[in-house]
This record gives structure tokens, C-alpha cells and sequence, in this order.
């Protein structure tokens, strides 16, 4: 059977076919909340027919959003153009307890995240902690037993860089990419390694921090996802795996789980 798994993120829509549990394709756009459901059924049956996916051999859909006003537009083209109701995750369908004080104000990427980390990472005895670098970065932790714990919300290292672009005038828009060294020769190298370099030292502060909540002998895995994953992951042992599909991979278990 073929899956249609959707995750609806504040800079990308990200949409993933499977083949039973197998990823057969998948695809990354930018998200514009003002996309009408015509706009997105010609965006998305036109990447199905580039990999010679029939829509009409998608069985079922399933959908995190944390975009409120896209989760009903995606929702309508997804019932006119596959003749199907999406699976919309929330808490309440994920299978694993939620310990936080509002679970429903818990993103559903986030969830799904922690769903997939356990699959793939469960094996091994001890809490988790994902970290997933998108408009926002998130560190979300999993205890020993399968529970989400709760977590950090971090502004991402894009936002950061169009902070500095708005509030100091003198400042350009830059790339939030490495430069080849620290130490700045120009303004737009010295922003580079600001925002790179701060950025890294944040990451591993924070993944330090969570680690000393818990004794020597269980120290969490740190898992990581998202668009800056593998760019951080290289430069710092803090990161132990990079997961580049792990919402994905976490929206089929979910689906499974609702079966």
C-alpha cells in the first residue's frame, strides 16, 4: 500500500510517498500559508507524475502541522484531489504518554519526531534527546521508559540572522553558512561566524545542560534532523545520529499505530 505522509512546517511543507514502510519518494517546499488547495493539488500531483506515482494508488494520508491556516487547506486538497481524509496528528494518536502540563500546545513535529526516534533508537537503554534544526530549533527529550518528557524551543539560526539584518542598519542580509575561519575579515564573514559558530556553541551548551539532568552512567543519545543537521553534526561530538527523514519516518509509525 502507498502512504502519503505530509509534515507542515513553518518554512517547509515536506511530503513524503511510502511503499509499505519503504520511503519511495519525497519532497521539500517552501510554505506560503496564502497557497489555496487548487494552487497545492497542481504542486503536488505534478512532483507524484515526475516519479510516475498515480495519485489514484495513494491509499492513505497523514499530516503534522504546526500552520494553522495551511492544516485546512492541505486537509481540502488532499479530500478533492486523492478522495481521501487525512489523518491529522495530535497528541491524543501518538502512542506514546505525553508528560507535559499542556499537551496539546505540544507541536505535532515534535511528537512525531520522538515516535520515530524510539523506532529507529529504542534499543538502546536510556533517555533520547531530538533536536531538530527548523525555523525553530527544538531539543525534545525521551525518557528510558518511552515517555516525551518535554523539551527546549530555541529561534533558528535563520531567524537569527534576519534579526540582525532588521535591527542594526548597517548590517547586510547574509547566509547563515560557515566561513573558513572564526575570526572575521570582512563584516559579512565576521556575521557568518556569529551566527555559525554562536549558533554551534548554543547547540552544544544545551544538549551539555539537558545531559547533566541525568546521571554519568545515562546519558541521553542526541538524535538530529532538519535542513542544518548534517552542517552541525560535523562540527561538534555533541550529535551522535543524523536522521534527515526522521518526521517522516515518524508520521508512517503514527499511521500504523492508528490502524
Amino acid at each position: 500500500m502507498k502512504l502519503l505522509a505530509i509534515d507542515v512546517g513553518n518554512t517547509n511543507l515536506v511530503f513524503g510517498v511510502f511503499n509499505n514502510d519503504r520511503l519511495e519518494a519525497s519532497w521539500r517546499l517552501s510554505t506560503a500559508p496564502s497557497r489555496t488547495a487548487d494552487e497545492l493539488w497542481v504542486l503536488v500531483s505534478r512532483l507524484l507524475a515526475e516519479r510516475k506515482i498515480e495519485h489514484g494508488t495513494v491509499d492513505d494520508v497523514i499530516m503534522s502541522s504546526v500552520v494553522p491556516e495551511l492544516t485546512s487547506t492541505m486537509s481540502e486538497m488532499v479530500s478533492r484531489g486523492f478522495n481521501r481524509s487525512v489523518v491529522v496528528v495530535d497528541e491524543s494518536k501518538v502512542g506514546i504518554p505525553v508528560l507535559c502540563k499542556n499537551p496539546g500546545e505540544v507541536g505535532a513535529d515534535r511528537l512525531v519526531n520522538a515516535v520515530g526516534a524510539l523506532d529507529l533508537f529504542g534499543w538502546r537503554v536510556g533517555p533520547i534527546v531530538v533536536i531538530d534544526f527548523g525555523t525553530a530549533t527544538t531539543f525534545d527529550v525521551i525518557s528510558h521508559r518511552g515517555e516525551y518528557q518535554g523539551g527546549v524551543i530555541c529561534p533558528g539560526i535563520e531567524i537569527s540572522a534576519d534579526a540582525l539584518f532588521e535591527r542594526a542598519a548597517r548590517l547586510p542580509r547574509v547566509v547563515a553558512e560557515k566561513p573558513l575561519s572564526i575570526i572575521g575579515q570582512t563584516t559579512i564573514e565576521s556575521m557568518q561566524s556569529g551566527l555559525f559558530f554562536g549558533y554551534l556553541a548554543m547547540v552544544e551548551g544545551i544538549i551539555g545542560r539537558l545531559a547533566a539532568e541525568f546521571s554519568e552512567s545515562n546519558k541521553p543519545l542526541c538524535v538530529a534532523t532538519g535542513g542544518l543537521a548534517q552542517s552541525i553534526a560535523v562540527e561538534t561530538n555533541a550529535i551522535d545520529e543524523v536522521c534527515p527523514n526522521l518526521t517522516l519516518h515518524g508520521l508512517r509509525l503514527v499511521w500504523e499505530k492508528n490502524q
